[in-house]
């Protein structure tokens, strides 16, 4: 219970977040139910709570499950899944991947993704934990990525794989069908950092420079957001700054990095861009035209 409540902090904020970022609200019918549903609680005894809804939400209620288009998890027994695992028939690519989906920023980037009613496959080292966590609305898989065949059964589907953290790409070969990798990268702030922090860092910086490499020279489309060194700090409250070499000496909240990688999602390059941003001053209320500037900035074009 204690993983599930802490995914449900986390969603109550990265909700907040996505209102606040934007000038409109990406769902107005799940806001407006919510507060339908919060006046209704207020004036009426015996009901649910609003924390109890939100539960409910995450761990997949009926009629937010049909919203949200989820599958039903009475539709299919254990054994038909595993044959439609093995099925050779190649699927739709409409699935977000997350790596290491379990990690704090993981599921900061998973609980946006739910709230943008995107199809998410995560890989995860609990899988039981992540259903706990996230019900029917994320696929989640445990296995070896360095492993072909798990991972081209990992990547059945996905059409975007989003890293939060350094070393996936490192550990794979090949991303067969993939159009697009949003990969959030600390490597700025791992060059500026000095003294005893560069050394418990050589490990991270190693693996984000190896990360990064891989990634330009695969011919994939690719978004590389260089962060600056990521803090536990609520996100949606500061605005944002993209100067070149910010990332080296300034901060960014976890929770508005995980925003980011999905608001990049809607911007793919013809090749590849990156660019650097922090919590600064300025505020972006549209995303995809800030996407566009970023990327013109860097010489690349939309597809």
């Amino acid at each position: 219970m204690a993983g599930t409540t802490t995914t449900t902090t986390l969603f109550l904020s990265l909700f907040s977040h996505s209102q606040t970022q934007c000038k409109t609200p990406q769902h107005p019918c799940f806001k407006s139910n919510i507060e339908k549903r919060v006046h209704i609680l207020c004036s009426a005894k015996k009901k649910l709570s609003f924390t109890d809804q939100i539960l409910d939400y995450i761990e997949g209620g009926p009629k937010l499950r049909k919203w949200y288009g989820a599958p039903d998890p009475f539709s299919k027994d254990e054994s038909t899944v595993e044959d439609d695992d093995q099925s050779e028939v190649e699927e739709v690519r409409d699935a977000v991947l997350v790596s290491d989906g379990d990690s704090e920023i993981g599921q900061m980037v998973i609980l946006s993704l739910i709230v943008k009613r995107t199809r998410v496959k995560a890989l995860v080292k609990d899988k039981q934990a992540a259903l706990e966590a996230f019900g029917t609305y994320v696929e989640s898989m445990v296995g070896d990525a360095s492993d072909k065949k798990f991972l081209k059964k990992a990547l059945r589907g996905v059409r975007t794989i989003i890293c939060p953290n350094e070393g996936f790409l490192s550990n794979v070969e090949g991303l067969k069908g993939v159009q697009h990798v949003v990969l959030l990268s600390q490597l700025s702030a791992y060059r500026g950092s000095g003294g005893i922090q560069a050394l418990m860092k050589s490990n991270a910086r190693k693996l984000a420079e190896q990360d990064e490499s891989l990634l330009m020279a695969s011919g994939i489309p690719y978004t590389i957001i260089r962060a600056g060194l990521l803090q536990s700090t609520p996100g949606g409250q500061q605005g944002f700054s993209f100067e070149e070499g910010s990332a080296a000496r300034r901060n960014l909240s976890k929770e508005d990095a995980a925003f980011i990688c999905v608001q990049a999602l809607d911007a793919v390059p013809q090749r590849g861009f990156i660019f650097e941003v922090v919590n600064g001053d300025e505020k972006i209320s549209d995303w995809q035209e800030c996407m566009a500037r970023l990327m013109e900035k860097a010489g690349q074009q939309l597809q």
